[in-house]
Formats: C-alpha cells, sequence, structure tokens
C-alpha cells in the first residue's frame, strides 16, 4: 500500500460523525432558521416581483426605466456585496441600527424580487390579449382585472421558473452567516470550530442542503411537464 493511500485510509477512519448526532438539535434549530428566512424572502420577493414585472411593462417610460435599473443592478451584482452593503453601509447613510436578521431579509428579497420579475414579465406576455378585452367588456377596473385575472394566471405559467428561482435563493441564504445570523450555515461553522471537526460538520451540512434542494429541484421538472401539457392541449 502506497503512502498517500494509508494516509487517505487513515484520514477516513478517523472521522467520527457522531459529533454531528451530538449537535443535532442546534442544526435543527439553524435549519429551520434558513427556511423561515426562504419563505418570507420567497414571500416578499415575489409579490415585489411581480410589481415589477408591472413596472416593467407600463406605458410610462420612467416606471420601465427604474425598474429596468433596479432588476439589472440586483440581477448583475453578487447577494453577498448587497448584503455587506445593507448591513454595513444603508446604517451609516440612515443613521439607524440595522439587525442582522432585518438585512438578510432585505437583501434577499430585493434579489428574489429582481429574479422573478423576469419571470414575471415573460409570463404576463404569454397571458392572451383576448383576456384583457374580456376584462374591459365586463367593465372591470384594472386593479380588479390585475388581481383575479392576470396575476393567477401569470403565476401558473411562472410556477418552474419560480421555482427555480426559490431553489437558487434557499442556496443563496447560506450568505447570511456571513453578518453572523444563526442559519444552518453559520451554526454547522460554529460547531465546526468548537469541535475541530470540519470534515464531518460542513459535510452534513451540504447534505441537509442537497437534500432539500433535489427534491424541489425534481419537482421543478415535475410541474414543467405538468404546465407545458397544460397549455398546449
Amino acid at each position: 500500500m502506497s503512502f498517500e493511500t494509508s494516509s487517505f485510509v487513515n484520514f477516513i477512519s478517523s472521522l467520527d460523525f457522531s459529533v454531528v448526532w451530538r449537535f443535532k438539535y442546534a442544526l435543527l434549530w439553524g435549519l429551520v432558521t434558513t427556511l423561515k428566512l426562504t419563505v418570507i424572502c420567497i414571500t416578499l420577493g415575489a409579490l415585489l416581483g411581480f410589481v415589477t414585472s408591472l413596472f416593467r411593462t407600463s406605458k410610462h417610460w420612467f416606471l420601465r426605466f427604474f425598474s429596468g435599473i433596479y432588476v439589472e443592478f440586483f440581477r448583475g451584482t453578487p447577494v453577498l456585496i448587497q448584503l455587506f452593503w445593507i448591513f454595513f453601509c444603508l446604517p451609516v447613510l440612515l443613521g439607524v441600527e440595522l439587525s442582522n436578521s432585518f438585512s438578510a431579509i432585505l437583501a434577499l428579497t430585493i434579489y428574489m424580487g429582481a429574479i422573478s420579475s423576469e419571470t414575471f414579465r415573460a409570463s404576463l406576455k404569454n397571458v392572451g390579449k383576448e383576456q384583457y378585452d374580456a376584462c374591459i367588456a365586463l367593465g372591470l377596473t384594472p386593479a380588479v382585472r390585475t388581481l383575479y385575472i392576470v396575476f393567477p394566471q401569470a403565476v401558473l405559467r411562472a410556477i418552474p421558473t419560480l421555482l427555480s428561482n426559490c431553489i437558487a435563493l434557499f442556496k443563496e441564504s447560506a450568505l447570511v452567516s456571513a453578518v453572523g445570523m444563526a442559519d444552518l450555515m453559520f451554526v454547522g461553522q460554529n460547531i465546526s470550530n468548537a469541535t475541530a471537526r470540519p470534515v464531518e460538520v460542513l459535510t452534513t451540512v451540504a447534505i441537509i442542503y442537497f437534500a432539500i434542494g433535489f427534491p424541489l429541484a425534481r419537482c421543478v421538472t415535475f410541474f414543467e411537464k405538468r404546465i407545458l401539457k397544460r397549455f398546449s392541449m
């Protein structure tokens, strides 16, 4: 047996995943925090994205202009920089102190709004003109038309891409550990440092992210086939 092989075997035999079990409740608490953060930011971000998509398709040039700048800027810059800027720079400009949880929610919501706005904009283009004509014929106000006619159809058409955006946001949420929010990644890092077992702990954290992200990715494929089949009939 070569030196490299024996070293690898010794390394494998030295792994002790029981340390992960001892801190299972801490990891579970971090996972719950991550999921809560993700759900909040997905909900707020999707609503922001839909409103932004309406602005981007508006007849008013200034709404299209400013919403376009917002989307392109936040889609074109790293989420970590956006998070750091909100956490460190925004309090200096506003003269107020922002908590790490509020900064995390704000940063991820703005990012989700930017990426989902393009999803909604594409789905709005697929809402047939006859739907708008029917609303006009029925005398529906623009607010009623948007809320009860356009929005449900846009959401239905956007589900596959929105789910992909949700998966991306779930993975990006690990960045909030950089500002001290006690999510799954932050808890995993602390346990890793305290036990000097980074391989076992961080591997487990990665497996947890994968165990949630992979089924969701399969759901995207499922819903995409179902929706494409529905609208091709």
